[in-house]
């Protein structure tokens, strides 16, 4: 009887045991599994067409999780027809839980009829940033100064891109401390990486990809 007791206690021991280290190994093989660093790419068209991002996830390899949440057509302007902010990408960016964010707008805010509202720019990005920097997972902001427009037929100013815009970037990313990354003096000298003017080529986004993993891996 008393065999039969001892080995009841070992049998209840043993499972005891077996069950302790299945959920050490189960919770250890969770917690211990490096996440990858999670890169939201915020932008336009040149975001979410170019391929950019997809190229960028290549670079970066797989300790990262590049998402690309461009929005054709969108500006960091609230007065035009489509303000990024409140596009549902903006949305879908910050439930992307980034550790990273690589804002690259201001193109469409090159349109003529924006220009009247150049002097809000800069309130309406920094809001813009705000939104991410409120985040959860405090993500660190890159401000990138877009391509150069070059002659298009989409009515956007390469003038008032060049002479507005890009200081008004600039202005933003000073005053918030913020880290920038000039793929506009990269395409310095390659006015045939472009399709139509404002749309990189294939060389373009390749272009694109590298200038920003440069900065990232720096």
């Amino acid at each position: 009887m008393a065999q039969k007791a001892q080995l009841l206690a070992l049998i209840i021991t043993m499972v005891i045991l077996l069950s302790s280290i299945i959920v050490f190994v189960q919770s250890t093989g969770t917690t211990n599994r490096p996440q990858p660093i999670r890169v939201a790419c915020v932008g336009d068209s040149i975001t979410e067409g170019s391929g950019y991002p997809s190229l960028l996830q290549k670079l970066l390899g797989d300790g990262f999780l590049v998402g690309n949440f461009g929005v054709s057509g969108s500006t960091v302007s609230l007065n035009s027809r489509k303000p990024y902010m409140t596009q549902p990408e903006f949305q879908k960016a910050k439930e992307f839980d980034p550790d990273i964010v690589v804002i690259m707008l201001g193109t469409n805010d090159a349109h003529p009829d924006l220009a009247q509202y150049h002097e809000t720019f800069d309130e309406d990005y920094s809001m813009l940033i705000s939104s991410f920097q409120g985040l959860e997972s405090k993500p660190q902001i890159w401000v990138v100064k877009a391509p150069p427009i070059q002659d298009n037929s989409l009515t956007l100013s390469a003038s008032h891109f060049r002479e507005k815009v890009i200081p008004y970037i600039e202005f933003v990313a000073d005053n918030l401390d913020l880290p920038t990354i000039d793929v506009y003096g990269a395409f310095s000298g390659h006015p045939d990486y472009f399709m139509d003017g404002v749309h990189p080529s294939s060389e373009g986004a390749t272009l694109i990809a590298s200038t920003v993993w440069d900065a990232l891996v720096d």
